[in-house]
Parts: structure tokens; sequence; C-alpha cells
């Protein structure tokens, strides 16, 4: 039996800077959850939906970005 595709990878931005990126089952939820930490983002959907392993594989090849330290 094939796995489910039932997890998305995206990036969440302020404007065009891609302040973060990750997966997830639920984007509304990580979205609301990434907004209490950097107001005023967005999430963007990248690629179509994958494995749970499909994304973690995804996550490991993608570029890491510095994420601002909490508190500031």
């Amino acid at each position: 039996m094939a796995e489910k595709r039932d997890v998305w990878t995206y990036d969440y931005k302020k404007g065009n800077k891609i302040i973060h990126s990750g997966f997830t089952d639920d984007p509304e939820r990580r979205e609301k959850e990434h907004q209490r930490r950097w107001p005023g983002g967005h999430l963007t959907i990248v690629g179509a939906a994958k494995t749970e392993d499909g994304a973690r594989k995804w996550e490991e090849t993608k570029h890491k970005t510095i994420n601002p330290r909490r508190g500031k």
C-alpha cells in the first residue's frame, strides 16, 4: 500500500523574505502558530503534498535561513 501524501512543505515569509521553512499536516494551524512569533507574515506552500519521509528529505536539502532570535 502506498504511503499517504498528506504533508505539505512550506516557506513562511514576511514580504519577500523567507523567515522559516518546514513541513506540516495542517498549513492553516501552522501559519497561525508562526504569526504569533512573526506577526505580519504568511505561509506559502512549496510543491505538491508529500509523504512525511519526502517532506523530511526536502527539509534536509532546503537552504536554511537564520531565524531571528525570540524576543527581538
